[in-house]
């Protein structure tokens, strides 16, 4: 059985990453002062980082069933048995809604998964399957392989601005933050496929600081080795030192990723967002400190 992986993107995945692994990528669409363009191919995310500042009016569509079911018949083509395609949250997009139906009349078994998610808490989901999937394993197990990644991951970020998630209709329950805007920087997360507000504070230093507190608490808890990945849209310098940061303050020095935010989740967040992706790796403990080292400290 060959099984190929399909995803979109929104997951940000590293292009030398998608290439190695042999995923396909379905891209969404963002539309820019009424004309559309297509992520990742004609339009970056610095355009739309521009267009924002300047109040342009900027949405973002989903793929059409069509596109999927062409992606679908052209990996069966190519000798695909199996499709196992994981796309953004479903409450967040109409994506896995299009995969679905162009799952239905696919030529080869289609596995459709709801990520609940959104970039690269989903993309190392991805990886995953892709790894699992290159050794041979059945479909199921494949599937399984993304759920174990897609379960404890998460993501953490902060927007200098409610706007645009205003704008966009992804705000959610974030809402209740948006009288006190002005005042306040707002940590969020995706949690239950949403974005939701966590907490609170006045500047964008403290929220950053906070965002890394609770990253560490949390694979503290977990008890696991994660990967991470920092995004960010239109502040590189910040991404990259809250990745050095998180290298030295995370438990099992984990590979940190800095990745941009793409034209469509940057078309909702705004410029100067950072996120944080944390993807725990199933079966893999952090290292216990030696009691000697420690008693000699």
């Amino acid at each position: 059985m060959t099984t190929r992986i399909v995803t979109d993107s929104t997951a940000y995945l590293p292009q030398e990453l998608v290439e190695r692994h042999g995923i396909e990528v379905v891209p969404l669409h963002v539309v820019v002062g009424g004309r559309d363009h297509v992520e990742g191919q004609d339009i970056s995310a610095t355009q739309v980082a521009a267009a924002l500042r300047d109040y342009t009016i900027v949405t973002t569509s989903r793929p059409t069933p069509q596109v999927f079911a062409d992606t679908y018949r052209r990996l069966a083509d190519d000798g695909a048995t199996a499709v196992v395609s994981i796309h953004l949250s479903s409450q967040m997009s109409g994506t896995v809604e299009a995969a679905r139906l162009a799952a239905g009349e696919a030529p080869v078994p289609v596995e459709v998964v709801d990520s609940a998610t959104i970039g690269m808490a989903m993309g190392f989901a991805v990886l995953e399957a892709a790894e699992v999937a290159a050794g041979g394993a059945e479909t199921g197990a494949v599937v399984e392989a993304a759920r174990a990644r897609l379960g404890p991951s998460g993501v953490l970020f902060y927007v200098d601005t409610l706007e645009h998630l205003r704008r966009g209709g992804r705000i959610g329950a974030a809402s209740a933050l948006l009288g006190s805007a002005l005042a306040i920087k707002p940590i969020l997360a995706v949690r239950g496929g949403r974005i939701v507000p966590v907490e609170k504070v006045r500047t964008s230093s403290r929220a950053v600081a906070r965002i890394e507190a609770m990253v560490v608490e949390q694979v503290q808890r977990g008890g696991r080795i994660v990967d991470l990945a920092v995004h960010h849209l239109d502040a590189r310098a910040r991404a990259d030192q809250i990745a050095a940061e998180l290298r030295t303050m995370v438990p099992g020095s984990p590979h940190v990723t800095v990745v941009e935010l793409g034209a469509v989740v940057g078309a909702h967040v705004g410029p100067g967002t950072v996120a944080i992706a944390v993807s725990p790796r199933p079966g893999e403990p952090l290292p216990q400190s030696d009691p000697d080292e420690t008693a000699g400290s």
